[in-house]
């Protein structure tokens, strides 16, 4: 006698995924054309035809536990040989959406950011963070106005304005606010996607061996540096150059704001640093980087319009693009000698950096972390 299960959807779920940028998963008729057309998907149990069926049934639990949807890079090859139209890079797309705010320690803050109407609250608490900590611990100087394009010196214009000591102690424990967050939700992002696959006949394997996790996360750093799966996609194929410049340019930053924060901390060397130092050249040349590459990004969502672009995609490009653009105008408007101004600039850029340390897990960019642990794990029990 065969078994019987009782299957409840969250219908709810659904109509949340539709707002994510899902909304055409109703078209979907399970044809499997997208898992066929998909060149990275694997062999056994293939994207993202199974997901499209859980996701139409409402079984929010199964397909959120899935790292298949992380596995999937969007390259629209789903989606454009679709028959019905259903978009199925899209509704995955949207699943990631979902999966972040679903990991997040702090939901309300992972809601959020996803909604338009909460981003002048999300940009005002930096504001008021830098404010009110820089005149209870005494370190803003009210007394220069920004507005004050007067010359200072060259080696004083920054603290005049901007208290270095002030960025570092806020910036610092927002980045551990961030790592802590991404601790928390991968834990259980982790736990989930062992059980599906255990669940699902992936994997036999009971528990995960940390060395052998280890080890297949340096099997995969290669596949990830080189955009080898973005290299596979076939309609979308160019999106890897761009999303290289964004990936590379934040490496080189991070690199860049170390070496400065060594310099500071440790040998006691104050900036404005040397144009002709190598670390100065990788800042440039990471900041140029970061505003092209953000650039191209832009113009390939308004080029491919059959692709569903929601806030949680533009609001993504908008900080690369500030981030990027504030950095380089800083410096510009400083070499010229133009004080007032570049401070003025280098404020919104403190509050676009700490945007991005602070909403990262909370964001679009948490797929950065999210996808490289599922592909992570994709390998640990396929090869390890």
């Amino acid at each position: 006698m065969a078994e019987s299960y009782l299957v409840e959807p969250d219908v709810g779920f659904i109509k949340d995924l539709a707002k994510l940028g899902g909304q055409d998963l109703k078209k979907c008729f399970q044809c499997a054309t997208c898992s066929v057309a998909c060149p990275i998907s694997p062999d056994n149990k293939p994207f993202p035809r199974k997901e499209m069926i859980a996701t139409s049934w409402g079984l929010k639990d199964k397909v959120l536990g899935s790292a298949d949807i992380w596995l999937c890079h969007n390259c629209g090859d789903c989606t454009t040989l679709c028959p019905r139209g259903a978009k199925p890079g899209d509704v995955l797309a949207a699943l990631r959406a979902y999966a972040v705010t679903q990991y997040a320690a702090i939901k309300p803050l992972a809601k959020a950011v996803q909604d338009p109407k909460q981003l002048p609250i999300l940009m005002a608490i930096p504001v008021a963070i830098f404010l009110i900590l820089g005149f209870i611990l005494n370190l803003a100087v009210p007394s220069i106005s920004w507005l004050n394009f007067a010359p200072v010196g060259d080696h004083l214009w920054q603290s005049d304005y901007i208290n270095n000591y002030l960025v570092d102690i806020i910036m610092i424990p927002t980045l551990a606010f961030a790592v802590i967050s991404f601790g928390l939700g991968l834990k259980n992002f982790v736990a989930d996607i062992h059980a599906n696959a255990l669940a699902s006949g992936k994997t036999d394997k009971k528990t995960i061996d940390p060395a052998g996790f280890v080890r297949s996360l340096i099997r995969t750093v290669p596949t990830i540096i080189k955009h080898a799966k973005f290299n596979e996609c076939g309609e979308n194929k160019d999106r890897s150059t761009s999303h290289m410049m964004v990936l590379f340019s934040f490496v080189g930053l991070f690199i860049v704001t170390n070496c400065f924060f060594i310099a500071e901390w440790v040998l006691h060397i104050e900036g404005p640093y040397s144009q002709w130092s190598p670390v100065k050249w990788l800042g440039n040349v990471s900041g140029v980087a970061l505003i092209v590459g953000g650039a191209l990004m832009v113009k390939k969502r308004m080029d491919n319009s059959d692709s569903v672009t929601s806030y949680w995609d533009w609001s993504l490009l908008g900080l690369v693009l500030t981030l990027g653009l504030t950095g380089m105008l800083t410096e510009m408007f400083r070499l010229g000698g133009l004080f007032g101004i570049s401070a003025i600039i280098y404020a919104f850029h403190l509050i676009a950096v700490w945007s991005l340390f602070a909403y990262t897990p909370y964001s679009k960019l948490a797929h950065l972390v999210y996808r490289t642990t599922a592909m992570v794990y994709q390998e640990y029990i396929e090869k390890d």
